[in-house]
């Protein structure tokens, strides 16, 4: 009896563990999408949000569709299918239902690593295909040869590890399996589709297009740091005995260690490669250092981890540039790097490290090449599938966005475009010109008609213009010009292709700054200079800060004022 309440009491706080493990590993899901939103720009963040969420949907019914049993099902080289089936599998003295959970977290893991490398001009329909893929044939395939018991980690006698090495392939938590799969499918995708517009120039030279948000990928990186430690810790899945719990403790501390190596060396190798240290690449050596962590955080002294998160984390640098510079392959937010590239170097560097069969403690070189074996196994299989599948959707249906809309951004669902106080403004004299908050009091503001938009000064959202200048001179037929800064708009207001309503002409009533300024003042005018709309806005109300005043008799006179000094102020170079 005593045996048996033991028993179960083994088997709740184990099963507690495991789903606790796997709410971590969720958690890791906003963090993938904060990081990768913070990396791209501001016109494709909801594009990238949508999609996270969707591959942990879409990923999740299919796993438990078809993924699951492919995975852990009987076989050779692929499980046998379980159509929502899931009493095939005991799930080893675990619910069967948290250990598919548990997995399914994992599967998300692998294919949300692919959009980073492919984000800003995917097709949405084939991020979906491509996240079935992933969900239903590649990664459960080689996971099935892996954690699925088939033959890269078949220990039994006779067996083709156990006969070519003598050991079998170890991957603890997900080197491999998880992290490098998604990177080489990201840099198999990102080479296919080719890089962003303006990522290259003619000279064939990288330019840098920097994220809208660090702030935002750094809080990512912390969330992910923070579910790493369900993702490591979590594959014991178990904590009720003495061995359990110095085991998950050891893991907790290697996985730790290896994180805070790989973010201090990448930040100070940037900082003496490019004379000042990098967030970005700081951000992304955390990263490196746990991805690298991953496969041997189980076997590895708490010195190896230190190792090897110094190793990931100066190499992802160089394989950054490498990936860049000299392949062109345009990866937004280093994910190739990150997950491919140090995914499999951990992998390898467990077979040196490993306190028990690592050739650096004297165990010979058979676990090294069992290492070096298994990923590159699964690494040709991630790489192959992935270029069948996005090089047939390619041909099929087109995997990127028409150029228009990568210019637009993804996110963009009207016409409409606002240029506002945070980012390139009409000048005095009808060019552009960066704005100043502090000592500009005269700026303009284009309004593009739409369909959706009845009115010529309503607004959607605030976008970059930089980027979407060039597709408004190719719709009104008008050459595009070298640079932004100088450039006239009048041939883009004046021409008829171009549906453009109208500009605004905006003038603060008093100083220069918002704070000391009570009214904002706007003429909306026509192409032919006709007054469209007069708007007054009132900022010193403390609960609607931006209501119109320009129908009080009262303001008649500033109003008048304001449009003469407006007028005064533009001069005669104005259409020049």
């Amino acid at each position: 009896m005593d045996k048996l309440i033991l028993s179960e009491l083994t088997n709740g706080l184990n099963t507690v563990w495991m789903l606790l493990a796997a709410m971590l590993v969720f958690f890791m899901q906003p963090g993938f999408a904060l990081v990768e939103a913070g990396f791209t720009r501001v016109k494709n963040t909801a594009n990238i949000l949508m999609k996270n969420f969707v591959d942990f949907m879409f990923g999740s019914l299919l796993y438990w569709f078809i993924g699951f049993g492919l995975m852990f099902g009987a076989g050779g080289f692929i499980g046998m299918p379980h159509f929502f089936d899931l009493s095939f599998y005991d799930g080893g003295g675990l619910p069967t239902e948290g250990f598919l959970v548990f997995q399914t977290v994992f599967c998300a893991t692998a294919a949300t690593i692919v959009s980073g490398a492919m984000a800003e001009r995917t097709k949405f329909s084939m991020y979906l295909v491509y996240t079935i893929f992933i969900s239903v044939l590649i990664y459960p395939v080689s996971g099935h040869w892996t954690w699925g018991g088939g033959w890269l980690m078949n220990g039994e006698a006779g067996s083709f590890m156990m006969e070519t090495f003598g050991t079998t392939f170890h991957d603890f938590a997900g080197s491999t399996i998880v992290h490098s799969v998604g990177g080489w499918i990201a840099l198999v995708g990102a080479a296919i589709l080719g890089p962003r517009i303006g990522k290259y120039g003619k000279d064939g030279k990288s330019r840098a297009i920097p994220g809208h948000n660090l702030t935002i990928a750094a809080l990512g990186v912390f969330i992910l740091w923070f579910g790493w430690f369900g993702f490591n810790p979590g594959s014991q899945l178990a904590a009720a005995t003495t061995d359990d719990a110095r085991a998950i403790s050891h893991v907790f501390l290697t996985t730790n260690l290896a994180a805070c190596a790989g973010g201090f060396f990448a930040l100070a190798v940037s900082w003496m490669k490019y004379g000042k240290p990098s967030l970005s690449l700081t951000l992304n050596g955390i990263l490196a250092g746990l991805v690298g962590i991953t496969a041997g955080c189980d076997m590895v002294s708490s010195f190896g981890a230190v190792i090897i998160g110094t190793i990931c984390g100066i190499l992802m640098i160089y394989s950054v540039e490498f990936i860049d510079r000299t392949l062109k392959i345009d990866d937004p937010v280093g994910a190739s790097s990150v997950h491919g590239v140090c995914g499999f170097t951990g992998t390898i560097l467990t077979g040196l490290f490993s306190t028990s069969e690592g050739l650096f403690y004297g165990a010979g070189w058979s676990f090294l090449g069992a290492q070096v074996f298994g990923a590159l196994v699964v690494g040709a299989w991630a790489a192959g599938m992935g270029f069948i599948i996005f090089k047939g959707l390619d041909i099929v249906h087109g995997l990127r966005v028409p150029k228009r809309v990568e210019e637009e951004g993804l996110d963009k669902n009207t016409t409409v475009v606002l240029i506002g106080d945070h980012g390139w403004n009409l000048g005095e004299h009808g060019t552009w010109c960066k704005h100043s908050i502090m000592n500009t009091c005269l700026h303009s503001t284009l309004i593009i008609n739409s369909p959706e938009i009845k009115t010529p000064y309503r607004c959607e959202q605030i976008v970059e213009f930089v980027d979407l200048y060039p597709t408004m001179c190719d719709a009104a037929g008008i050459e595009r010009p070298a640079q932004l800064e100088g450039t006239s708009l009048l041939p883009l207001l004046k021409s008829p292709k171009a549906k453009t309503k109208g500009y605004g002409v905006s003038r603060w009533a008093n100083g220069f700054t918002f704070i000391q300024d009570q009214y904002f003042y706007t003429e909306w005018r026509d192409k032919d200079e006709r007054i469209i709309e007069r708007m007054l806005f009132d900022h010193s109300n403390d609960g609607d800060e931006n209501y119109n005043v320009a129908g009080k008799e009262e303001n008649k006179a500033i109003i008048e004022e304001l449009s003469k000094k407006l007028l005064e102020n533009r001069g005669d170079n104005y259409e020049k």
